[in-house]
């Protein structure tokens, strides 16, 4: 039979993996259209740089994925100890949240910036490379949240 904090948990968990998910797929969909856009006016212009700015809101997705496997074994062992109380759901729930919430608005918000170094891209090919540091910049805050996410589970 599951309790309370077992439920818990398991909310918090699937929060983590929906919302990273959520927007890992919305920052992707801006930047494939957008990059679709500028490939079908002039191919020779899909180069390393657009796929590294479409591809930037991905790696959210894993991060939650990350968090949700490491969460899930903690409270495997929790469950299996018949210790899985209230208290520990809420504890599992929190340790979730920075991902969930800093995946979610970091891919949404990466992918809007990549979609302008994109277009960027698209009319001046010289910009290169040095376009993708704006986009890479917002990735810093959904690696904190995976650490903070991380530390806080290994301390449960």
């Amino acid at each position: 039979m599951f309790t309370t904090g077992f439920v818990i948990a398991v909310i918090g968990i699937t929060l983590c993996v929906l919302l990273c998910a959520l927007g890992s797929a919305i920052g992707l969909y801006k930047t494939s259209s957008a990059a679709a856009g500028v490939a079908g006016e002039d191919p020779k212009k899909f180069n390393g740089t657009m796929i590294m700015l479409m591809l930037l809101p991905a790696t959210q997705g894993l991060y939650g994925f990350v968090i949700a496997i490491m969460a899930s074994n903690q409270l495997a062992g929790l469950y299996a100890a018949e210790m899985a109380t209230t208290a520990h759901g809420w504890a599992i729930f929190g340790a979730c949240l920075p991902m969930a919430l800093t995946g979610f608005l970091s891919a949404f918000f990466q992918g809007r910036a990549a979609v302008n170094g994109i277009y960027a891209a698209g009319k001046q090919s010289s910009v290169g490379f040095k376009i993708v540091m704006g986009p890479a910049m917002i990735e810093l805050y959904a690696l904190l949240g995976l650490v903070i996410s991380i530390m806080v589970l290994m301390a449960l």
